[in-house]
Protein backbone atom coordinates (compact mmCIF):
# COMPACT_ATOMS: atom_id res chain seq x y z
CA UNK A 1 0.00 0.00 0.00
CA UNK A 2 2.36 2.54 0.99
CA UNK A 3 4.80 1.82 -2.35
CA UNK A 4 1.77 2.54 -4.33
CA UNK A 5 1.05 5.57 -2.68
CA UNK A 6 4.87 6.67 -3.08
CA UNK A 7 4.72 5.78 -6.15
CA UNK A 8 1.49 7.80 -6.96
CA UNK A 9 3.03 10.84 -5.80
CA UNK A 10 6.76 10.15 -7.39
CA UNK A 11 4.29 10.31 -10.78
CA UNK A 12 2.87 13.55 -9.41
CA UNK A 13 5.85 14.88 -8.97
CA UNK A 14 6.91 13.90 -12.67
CA UNK A 15 4.47 15.86 -13.74
CA UNK A 16 5.19 18.86 -15.62
CA UNK A 17 4.24 22.24 -14.10
CA UNK A 18 2.19 23.13 -17.54
CA UNK A 19 -0.05 20.41 -17.37
CA UNK A 20 -1.78 21.55 -14.43
CA UNK A 21 -4.99 23.55 -14.77
CA UNK A 22 -5.53 26.16 -12.54
CA UNK A 23 -8.78 28.63 -11.84
CA UNK A 24 -8.70 31.63 -9.45
CA UNK A 25 -12.29 33.55 -8.70
CA UNK A 26 -12.91 35.87 -6.57
CA UNK A 27 -15.36 38.53 -6.54
CA UNK A 28 -14.99 42.66 -5.70
CA UNK A 29 -16.14 43.78 -2.41
CA UNK A 30 -17.80 47.20 -2.60
CA UNK A 31 -18.94 49.38 0.04
CA UNK A 32 -22.65 49.68 -1.33
CA UNK A 33 -25.18 47.02 -2.72
CA UNK A 34 -27.65 47.94 -4.71
CA UNK A 35 -30.99 47.93 -2.51
CA UNK A 36 -33.28 46.69 -5.22
CA UNK A 37 -31.08 43.83 -6.06
CA UNK A 38 -29.87 42.52 -2.65
CA UNK A 39 -31.94 43.41 0.90
CA UNK A 40 -28.08 43.49 2.80
CA UNK A 41 -24.87 43.66 2.36
CA UNK A 42 -24.56 40.62 3.89
CA UNK A 43 -26.79 38.86 1.59
CA UNK A 44 -25.34 40.83 -1.48
CA UNK A 45 -21.72 39.36 0.16
CA UNK A 46 -22.94 35.86 0.78
CA UNK A 47 -24.19 35.26 -3.00
CA UNK A 48 -21.25 36.46 -4.35
CA UNK A 49 -19.30 33.98 -2.13
CA UNK A 50 -21.72 31.77 -3.92
CA UNK A 51 -21.53 32.40 -7.15
CA UNK A 52 -17.96 32.42 -7.36
CA UNK A 53 -17.37 29.06 -4.95
CA UNK A 54 -19.61 27.17 -8.09
CA UNK A 55 -17.77 29.23 -10.47
CA UNK A 56 -14.05 27.84 -9.08
CA UNK A 57 -15.42 24.00 -8.67
CA UNK A 58 -16.41 24.11 -12.38
CA UNK A 59 -13.90 25.54 -13.64
CA UNK A 60 -11.48 22.93 -11.33
CA UNK A 61 -13.21 19.99 -13.27
CA UNK A 62 -13.20 21.53 -16.77
CA UNK A 63 -10.05 23.37 -17.49
CA UNK A 64 -7.70 21.70 -19.79
CA UNK A 65 -4.40 21.01 -18.28
CA UNK A 66 -2.13 23.88 -18.78
CA UNK A 67 -4.41 26.68 -18.89
CA UNK A 68 -5.11 29.15 -16.04
CA UNK A 69 -7.74 31.58 -15.62
CA UNK A 70 -8.46 34.44 -12.98
CA UNK A 71 -12.18 35.79 -12.98
CA UNK A 72 -13.28 38.78 -11.11
CA UNK A 73 -16.79 38.56 -10.43
CA UNK A 74 -17.55 42.72 -10.35
CA UNK A 75 -21.14 43.42 -10.09
CA UNK A 76 -24.08 40.51 -9.84
CA UNK A 77 -27.81 41.81 -10.86
CA UNK A 78 -29.84 38.97 -10.20
CA UNK A 79 -32.98 37.73 -11.77
CA UNK A 80 -36.08 39.59 -10.93
CA UNK A 81 -36.72 42.03 -8.60
CA UNK A 82 -38.00 42.89 -5.28
CA UNK A 83 -41.55 44.19 -5.46
CA UNK A 84 -41.90 46.28 -1.95
CA UNK A 85 -45.64 47.24 -2.81
CA UNK A 86 -47.14 43.68 -2.86
CA UNK A 87 -47.92 43.20 0.74
CA UNK A 88 -46.83 39.90 2.67
CA UNK A 89 -44.09 39.41 -0.47
CA UNK A 90 -41.36 41.85 0.69
CA UNK A 91 -39.15 39.45 0.76
CA UNK A 92 -39.78 37.67 -2.63
CA UNK A 93 -37.80 38.28 -5.78
CA UNK A 94 -40.31 38.21 -8.83
CA UNK A 95 -38.91 36.99 -12.03
CA UNK A 96 -40.34 38.40 -15.12
CA UNK A 97 -38.78 38.08 -19.13
CA UNK A 98 -37.82 41.63 -18.71
CA UNK A 99 -35.40 41.14 -15.33
CA UNK A 100 -32.66 38.90 -16.56
CA UNK A 101 -29.73 38.34 -14.69
CA UNK A 102 -26.44 40.28 -15.60
CA UNK A 103 -22.96 39.92 -14.31
CA UNK A 104 -20.19 42.17 -15.12
CA UNK A 105 -16.73 40.28 -14.70
CA UNK A 106 -13.52 40.73 -15.71
CA UNK A 107 -10.94 37.59 -16.91
CA UNK A 108 -7.74 36.49 -18.16
CA UNK A 109 -7.14 32.77 -19.53
CA UNK A 110 -3.40 32.07 -20.17
CA UNK A 111 -1.91 28.68 -20.97
CA UNK A 112 1.69 27.95 -20.61
CA UNK A 113 2.43 31.43 -19.41
CA UNK A 114 0.95 32.99 -21.94
CA UNK A 115 -1.80 35.16 -22.21
CA UNK A 116 -4.51 34.10 -24.96
CA UNK A 117 -7.87 35.95 -23.58
CA UNK A 118 -8.97 38.71 -21.49
CA UNK A 119 -11.32 41.07 -21.01
CA UNK A 120 -13.95 42.89 -18.90
CA UNK A 121 -17.53 41.53 -19.56
CA UNK A 122 -21.12 42.08 -19.00
CA UNK A 123 -22.80 38.68 -18.97
CA UNK A 124 -26.87 38.38 -19.56
CA UNK A 125 -29.35 35.93 -20.33
CA UNK A 126 -32.58 37.41 -21.97
CA UNK A 127 -34.14 34.05 -22.43
CA UNK A 128 -33.55 33.08 -18.74
CA UNK A 129 -36.81 31.67 -17.80
CA UNK A 130 -37.11 29.16 -20.57
CA UNK A 131 -33.43 27.18 -19.68
CA UNK A 132 -34.62 24.24 -18.42
CA UNK A 133 -31.88 23.22 -15.66
CA UNK A 134 -32.17 26.57 -13.57
CA UNK A 135 -36.13 26.73 -14.14
CA UNK A 136 -36.38 23.45 -12.53
CA UNK A 137 -33.95 24.07 -9.74
CA UNK A 138 -34.39 25.21 -6.13
CA UNK A 139 -31.13 26.91 -5.76
CA UNK A 140 -31.91 30.51 -4.88
CA UNK A 141 -29.00 31.66 -7.67
CA UNK A 142 -29.77 29.40 -10.12
CA UNK A 143 -30.45 31.60 -13.02
CA UNK A 144 -26.87 33.22 -12.39
CA UNK A 145 -25.26 29.80 -11.93
CA UNK A 146 -26.57 28.82 -15.15
CA UNK A 147 -25.37 32.18 -16.93
CA UNK A 148 -22.01 31.87 -15.40
CA UNK A 149 -21.77 28.00 -16.37
CA UNK A 150 -22.76 28.70 -19.91
CA UNK A 151 -20.33 31.63 -20.05
CA UNK A 152 -17.83 30.20 -18.91
CA UNK A 153 -18.07 26.94 -21.01
CA UNK A 154 -17.88 29.13 -24.55
CA UNK A 155 -15.19 32.14 -22.82
CA UNK A 156 -13.11 30.08 -20.78
CA UNK A 157 -13.07 26.42 -21.88
CA UNK A 158 -14.28 26.29 -25.28
CA UNK A 159 -12.08 30.20 -26.01
CA UNK A 160 -14.68 31.26 -28.22
CA UNK A 161 -14.82 35.51 -28.51
CA UNK A 162 -17.26 37.47 -27.32
CA UNK A 163 -20.45 38.21 -30.07
CA UNK A 164 -20.48 41.41 -30.23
Amino acid sequence: MRSATALLALALLACPASAHAAAVVTSTATRTYDRDAFRSQAERDANFRDLARDLQRRLDRRLPAGRDVRVELLKVRPAGRFEPWRTGMEDVRVLRDVTPPRIELRYEVRERGRVVAASDETVTDMNYLSNPSSRLSSDRLAHEKALLADWADQRLIRLRPPRH
